[in-house]
């Protein structure tokens, strides 16, 4: 007993019961005397007893409860004003409380780590059921963490609601945790915030302007320092606005290949048999040739029904038949007004006439009284499809936008060959790529010191996109210096943001401020 109930160590288990969900222990108390609450002088005069009874963690896929046996003890002490009290259930549960010290312990941690609803679904199986508003107000009665003097911190904004609200997260650059939500990203909020921690040395933010403000007047004494993803990430888009002008240097040029040969036109001897040829008899000798093709794979007939989506009769008839010519019916002749004009049209055609209209004419001098487009469709299965040029290949933006902002080590060789002829058909994305490869190497070399040097070349550029990035560099200077140059930097920030995001979908729409901060600040 002791074993699994180690906290059961002051009292004496007098009897224990169980059923097939709950498990009861009858305990009672075993200190002989017990001091005052008040004046602390002890006493063993017994006044009464009454029943407490405690929740406890299940064993076993069972509830545990406890039944305690708990004296009241009388005082006559004339200078102590309480004249009875209560033992009290040392190292078992708090005054007032149903559930022990332990299991309030364990539900408290299942609230922070899954919230409400994913909570109490846990605590079922742990057999301590409870509700989720219950989990949620163990929450909001634990106390917030006390973080001490911060020296450096990094602020970041996150959605409340996206599109419309959204808070601010305030981390720890040392510890790496975090320890404040704001209700909002305006520059007033994070300088009141900065204002109450005057020993703030260094603050990490983005680019943005409510918090340059902010930090600016909440902590004229500290550094601020511009994250380094952020500055690559809007270098990249200025790329990538580049790319997106210069789009016609996309289009790769097709590879050389051979002629299409010459199409055959039929002889005159071979045009009085059009019946077999055309277009029909070339799909079925194409067919024909599938299916036999299935057959000899082992394939049974309605697997090739399956596959070449074709009626069981269909394929039952091409089975049996060897040779395909028969399943070619030619049309019986006469059957048309076109058929006794179809050797002239097979043998003008061969000799290079080819158009239906001047070829319809002509029958009609000969008597033909059908219409245009019958010679249309006889001329169409006397064509041989001409090949079409291959089309070229366009490559990607987002594609072309990676291979620039990556490391060129780390290219593989097809892609770097394919970036390379690119540059070498646009001059423009050329001096770009090369921008932008001084400017991430400056960055991940942290030589702040050349960043001025590289924004005049970049102003100075033909490049658009690329002078208007380097303009709002020399806006945030200072800044931006300290990024390439300080080895602070706003990761440990966007991964609590992304956690915050977490928190707010397993919330389902009830993770307000005050909820949102206790959950952020007491599972971190």
């Amino acid at each position: 007993m002791r074993v699994l109930f180690p906290q059961l160590a002051s009292v004496r288990v007098e009897r224990l019961s169980a059923t097939d969900r709950v498990i009861r222990l009858d305990a009672a108390a075993c200190a002989g005397a017990v001091a005052c609450p008040v004046c602390g002088q002890l006493s063993d005069r017994v006044h009464s007893r009454y029943e407490r009874r405690l929740a406890e963690c299940g064993v076993g896929g069972r509830e545990v409860v406890i039944r305690l046996e708990v004296r009241r003890f009388r005082y006559s002490t004339v200078d102590c004003p309480r004249r009875i009290f209560a033992e009290p259930a040392a190292g078992l549960a708090g005054r007032y409380q149903r559930r022990s010290t332990t299991l309030a312990t364990l539900l408290g941690e299942v609230a922070l780590a899954l919230g409400g609803r994913a909570g109490a679904r846990m605590a079922d199986l742990l057999a301590v059921p409870v509700s989720r508003s219950t989990l949620l107000r163990l929450i909001g009665a634990l106390p917030l963490p006390e973080f001490g003097d911060l020296r450096e911190v990094g602020v970041d904004d996150f959605a409340l609601r996206r599109g419309h609200v959204y808070g601010t997260v305030v981390v720890d650059m040392v510890t790496g945790r975090p320890v404040d939500l704001l209700a909002d990203r305006c520059a007033d909020t994070v300088a009141d915030w900065l204002a109450k921690h005057p020993g703030i040395a260094v603050v990490c933010r983005d680019r943005g302007g409510p918090y340059a403000d902010g930090a600016t007047r909440g902590a004229p004494q500290a550094i601020q320092v511009a994250d380094r993803w952020h500055l690559l990430d809007n270098l990249a888009d200025a790329v990538e606005k580049v790319i997106r002008r210069d789009r016609a240097a996309l289009r790769e040029p097709a590879a050389d290949a051979p002629a299409p040969p010459a199409p055959a036109l039929p002889s005159p001897a071979a045009a009085t048999a059009a019946p077999q040829e055309g277009r029909r008899a070339a799909n079925t000798r194409a067919r024909h040739a599938q299916i036999h093709a299935l057959a000899a794979d082992d394939l049974t007939q309605t697997a090739i029904c399956q596959t070449l989506n074709l009626d069981p009769k269909t394929v039952r008839k091409y089975l049996h038949t060897t040779d395909p010519e028969h399943l070619l019916t030619p049309t019986p002749a006469g059957r048309g007004p076109l058929t006794a004009h179809k050797s002239y049209l097979n043998r003008r055609f061969a000799e290079g006439c080819t158009n239906a209209v001047r070829l319809w004419e002509e029958i009609c001098a000969r008597g033909y009284r059908g219409s245009r487009r019958s010679v249309r469709r006889h001329l169409a299965t006397l064509r041989t499809p001409a090949a079409r040029p291959p089309r070229p290949t366009e490559l990607k933006v987002r594609q072309v936008r990676a291979w620039i902002m990556r490391r060129p080590h780390e290219l593989a060789d097809s892609d770097r060959e394919r970036l390379d002829a690119l540059l070498a058909r646009s001059p423009i994305l050329a001096a770009a790529t090369e921008l932008a490869h001084a400017f991430a190497d400056m960055l991940r070399r942290r030589q702040g010191h050349d960043l001025l040097d590289w924004v005049k070349t970049a102003e100075d550029s033909d490049i658009p996109e690329l002078a208007t990035f380097a303009t709002g560099l020399r806006a945030d200077f200072d800044a931006v210096t300290a990024g390439l140059t300080l080895p602070h930097n706003s990761g440990p920030v966007e991964g609590h943001v992304n956690r915050i995001k977490m928190i707010k979908r397993t919330m389902y729409g009830r993770a307000g401020l005050d909820l949102l901060r206790r959950r952020v600040l007491l599972a971190s």
